[in-house]
């Protein structure tokens, strides 16, 4: 079991489980192509997981997808899910967007991911509207685009594009509800990398911080004080920041290397960092980092796996995911990946 630091107290270890999305105090997850959801209430450790729906892939994955290194080798199974007001879910699987009707127990493919494999983050703001942004190596520096769906996913368009030799792409798009907005996050170097702020219908743009590695970011965590995001890049040292509401950034903690993955639990938030080996990221372990920002608290490691003995690039970084949506939970969940004894492990603390 990893390290713990004293105010988390791990309630459940479920293996083959990935943490997908929060919608109040339902967390869905996956094992694979099937979505399952549990009410998480106390007692913790008597979750109970219901099936939501199954999305059926194409029969090679259906076969890679049963054994652990050959799902981590094809990126397989679900990567990241929206629950929209009306109860339908979206989802980004391999080469596709799906969509799930609340009626029915199947996902259907609605988009095809053309270029890339699939977006990082999909994000619905609170009127309907889906968005997710191209997630693509983009080595030519070709136009980026953002896809919106106003149907509940069902069909798409293109909201907003990034000119041709602008960005490389986009890494989240994250909902803030308190100045009902959207965050933009997009990398990868130099101009590339940019945090915009853009109204819900993407009708305004304004870009807030671009033009450094500091401004390369994946995980962005809105809270009333401001927006908390982590740096993202092999190249420099990573820091957690925060930009607050009247547009002053402020360095508050270092991290041990690359993060792409943050979460909020009540008034703390968590951001996790991945094992990315570079000239600057030499540390091997995954590190969960966690702070009170209403009590002011220090941050604090919490949480440390050490990374497998497998090849980074073809098995996977080291890394610690959190579901996105709202927690309105006192409990943390977080899936190990590429982790010594912890891999494709979901694990839920207690936030004491």
């Amino acid at each position: 079991m990893p390290e713990t630091h004293s105010k988390l107290v791990c309630l459940a270890r479920l293996p083959r489980l990935r943490v997908l999305a929060w919608s109040k105090d339902w967390l869905y997850a996956s094992r694979g192509y099937e979505v399952v959801r549990s009410r998480v209430q106390l007692p913790a450790h008597e979750i109970n997981w219901e099936t939501v729906a199954s999305f059926q892939p194409d029969w090679h994955r259906k076969v890679s997808v049963k054994n652990l290194l050959t799902a981590r080798i094809f990126r397989d199974g679900f990567h990241a899910l929206a629950v929209l007001p009306s109860g339908a879910l979206v989802g980004a699987v391999p080469k596709a967007i799906v969509t799930l009707d609340p009626r029915v127990a199947e996902f259907r493919q609605t988009h095809a991911i053309t270029r890339g494999t699939r977006p990082l983050h999909i994000t619905a703001v609170p009127g309907g509207t889906v968005y997710f942004g191209e997630y693509f190596d983009n080595a030519s520096r070709d136009e980026v685009h953002i896809y919106a769906s106003t149907d509940q996913g069902y069909t798409w368009r293109v909201a907003y594009t990034f000119l041709k030799g602008s960005i490389r792409h986009v890494h989240n798009i994250v909902h803030d509800p308190w100045q009902d907005c959207l965050w933009i996050l997009t990398g990868d170097y130099g101009d590339e990398c940019r945090i915009l702020r853009a109204s819900c219908d993407m009708s305004h743009i304004d870009e807030v911080l671009k033009g450094n590695q500091q401004a390369r970011a994946v995980a962005a965590i809105p809270t009333e004080s401001g927006l908390y995001f982590t740096s993202d890049t092999p190249l420099e040292s990573n820091f957690i920041y925060c930009l607050d509401r009247t547009g002053t950034v402020s360095q508050v903690a270092s991290i041990s290397s690359s993060s792409i993955c943050g979460c909020r639990v009540g008034t703390r938030i968590f951001f996790s960092t991945m094992v990315e080996p570079s000239k600057v990221n030499r540390d091997r372990r995954v590190h969960v980092y966690g702070a009170d920002i209403k009590m002011h608290e220090p941050w604090q490691l919490q949480l440390s796996w050490e990374k497998d003995r497998y090849p980074f690039g073809l098995f996977q970084y080291g890394n610690a995911f959190f579901p996105d949506g709202n927690n309105e939970t006192p409990y943390l969940a977080v899936t190990t990946a590429a982790v010594k004894s912890e891999d494709a492990v979901t694990s839920i603390y207690a936030v004491t």
